[in-house]
């Protein structure tokens, strides 16, 4: 008899509202000093994943797949809260970080090209 994975709680599930490709977008902030790392991409899955692990879990656009914040790079985000905001149209991820969150390097994708 097999068994089929775990899926998203369906309660949290229900309250997401997702873009037509079924994504919602996912504010990454360092939990201590409210410093916003990065913006992301969750599905149902990789939510489910974040929730079960506390390993930040993304969706890659650009690649296609799920991607663990510093698998490769060592610049890892350890998940102390997630939250939905009021509409359930976007995540509050909030992490430990450990290195860079962008992938330049940087400490936050923020750094570079303030326009105010």
């Amino acid at each position: 008899m097999s068994s089929s994975p775990p899926q998203l709680d369906p309660g949290i599930a229900a309250r997401l509202k997702r873009t037509p490709d079924g994504l919602v977008p996912a504010v990454v902030q360092q939990y201590d000093t409210g410093e916003v790392l990065m913006l992301a991409w969750m599905d149902d899955e990789a939510l489910r994943r974040t929730l079960a692990t506390r390993a930040a879990t993304y969706w890659s656009r650009s690649r296609g797949e799920y991607w663990v914040k510093g698998a490769t790079s060592g610049n890892t985000q350890r998940v102390v809260s997630v939250a939905l905001d009021c509409d359930g149209d976007t995540l509050l991820v909030r992490v430990d970080q450990t290195g860079g969150a962008c992938h330049t390097g940087d400490r936050t994708c923020f750094d570079a090209d303030r326009l105010l």
